[in-house]
């Protein structure tokens, strides 16, 4: 048996950084040995509760304080931990409760109405975290807590016990539980902060990306934990309202997914100063290239793009110093992972192709998930060969650069010819005018597909162009094949809690219609 457990990471730092302030959530500042006892603390109050090792603890709660406290209380405890997103409803909520066997859900304050809902419906004990409005009865972690001694460190588990459950979307079918062992996610943070991203722990982290989700999860906290730097939480991402507490803090590494950094250029033409950021980092979905080079200009810094997925913890590729940066690409593999360009159309086996070519990303290593919770058909349909099949289509340069095309699912078969809506995207975003685009296919019934581009227009921009003007623009610059006959405006693209683009929305939303050509 090799014990190892993620609560280490946060145990470590208490040692290593004991005075540093761990965590910044408006005026409290928390410091690693404060968190490290309060962690302990809780895990005490959940064992009270009667969670033990191998026990399964749900968590509902947004980028506050509490949300380390009782993520890391509970693996001190030896439990498995749940994150649950907070945008969907009580019915997803409970499925998730359901279908993970959570033995109890510890939910904020904030999200009591809807989590005690969802914990009913589930029939899943409730205990609450938080400040507790006045007038309300809530049975209360800290209240426990306080009755019962801390323990004095985390619960032995073994490195290929599950850690952490993520659930996926559910883009088709019901949301998976994607299960992410110890391992998994010790090691993923430790190769983002010491190999991939020169991460120091003077080091003052913005966490806006969301704290339930993989990428928020391993890269800004657990990241951040690992190396002993400072994070600082905000709830609720706006571009002006991190741009502003980024400035108060003295924020010098920022996370965040597209519409992230999107907002950050458009709230910075009404800043009178921007912050000082030495190292940014995007993912969880493809960084146009022309937002990269606004945004770049713009802050005086450089982005790195990185690439992975809930099931593998999340990290498998990004652009790092050590190789150089290659804008338009997501970099090489993280340490001790590799990833490579395999033939899509082969279901039960691994046949990788030749550098160049396309297909899709498979990965193996130390990132990649045990399987996915109770669906042995699922597991062996994505892990082939020791092999994780991503579902992405990308390509390898001789270098050794990955670059990401599209999702498999989201290909256009136009007439018969491939089409990947990214390369029109990012076309599409060169446009003056244009704020966000998200291109999707539409039935057609001489094409069986066409191409049809979602747009938001940027309000400080040029005048606003009608569809037939943003079509010849992007006929000019792409292959007769790939250019949109259809353009689409839309106020704002809807958004997933992560905040990736939800392109299986925009799909229900848009009506087809004769294109213009």
């Amino acid at each position: 048996m090799t014990a190892l457990s993620l609560a280490m990471v946060l145990a470590e730092s208490a040692r290593r950084h004991s005075d540093t302030v761990a965590v910044v959530d408006g005026e409290v500042r928390v410091t690693y040995a404060e968190l490290w006892l309060e962690a302990r603390c809780a895990a005490a109050g959940l064992r009270e509760l009667g969670v033990g090792a191998g026990d399964t603890v749900a968590l509902l709660a947004p980028n506050v304080v509490d949300f380390p406290r009782a993520y890391y209380g509970a693996l001190v405890a030896g439990a498995v931990v749940v994150p649950v997103h907070l945008l969907l409803t009580a019915e997803e909520m409970a499925y998730v409760l359901r279908d993970s066997g959570a033995d109890l859900l510890v939910c904020h304050t904030s999200q009591l109405a809807i989590g005690a809902e969802a914990a009913y419906r589930a029939g899943v004990p409730l205990v609450t975290v938080g400040p507790v409005p006045a007038g309300i009865e809530v049975r209360r972690l800290e209240q426990v807590s306080d009755q019962v001694t801390p323990l004095p460190s985390y619960v032995t588990r073994e490195a290929e016990d599950t850690a952490v459950v993520f659930y996926t979307s559910g883009t088709t079918g019901e949301p998976k539980g994607a299960l992410l062992t110890h391992l998994n996610l010790v090691m993923n943070a430790t190769v983002n902060v010491f190999d991939a991203n020169d991460a120091r722990s003077a080091d003052v982290v913005l966490g806006c990306l969301p704290l339930f989700h993989t990428f928020g999860q391993t890269v800004a906290m657990n990241g951040t934990f690992r190396v002993g730097g400072t994070l600082v939480l905000l709830s609720r991402f706006t571009g002006a309202a991190a741009i502003e507490l980024m400035l108060r803090e003295a924020v010098t590494v920022f996370h965040g997914v597209p519409t992230m950094y999107i907002g950050l250029l458009a709230a910075a033409a009404e800043a009178p100063t921007l912050p000082r950021l030495r190292l940014c980092i995007s993912g969880g979905a493809s960084l146009p290239l022309a937002v990269l080079e606004r945004f770049n200009a713009t802050f005086a810094t450089t982005i790195f793009e990185g690439y992975g997925l809930s099931e593998t913890s999340p990290t498998a590729t990004t652009n790092q110093p050590h190789f150089g940066t290659r804008a338009g690409t997501v970099g090489h593999p993280v340490w001790g992972v590799e990833v490579e360009i395999a033939r899509p159309e082969l279901d039960d086996q691994i046949e990788l192709l030749p550098t160049g070519e396309i297909g899709e990303i498979v990965i193996r290593g130390h990132n990649v998930f045990a399987g996915y919770l109770g669906r042995p058909a699922a597991t062996a349909e994505a892990l082939v060969d020791g092999w994780f099949r991503s579902g992405d289509l990308g390509t390898k340069d001789e270098s050794g650069f990955v670059t990401i095309v599209d999702r498999k699912k989201d290909l256009v078969i136009r007439g018969g010819f491939n089409v990947y809506p990214r390369e029109i995207e990012e076309v599409v975003a060169r446009h003056p005018a244009v704020a966000q685009v998200a291109v999707i296919g539409v039935p057609d019934p001489v094409h069986g597909e066409e191409i049809c581009a979602v747009v938001v227009l940027d309000p400080g921009g040029p005048a606003a162009p009608t569809e037939s003007e943003l079509i010849d623009w992007a006929r000019e610059r792409l292959g007769r094949h790939k250019y949109p006959r259809q353009v689409q405006f839309l106020d704002e693209l809807p958004l997933g809690p992560s905040h990736k683009v939800l392109k299986r929305e925009l799909r229900r939303m848009i009506v087809p219609r004769a294109a213009l050509d």
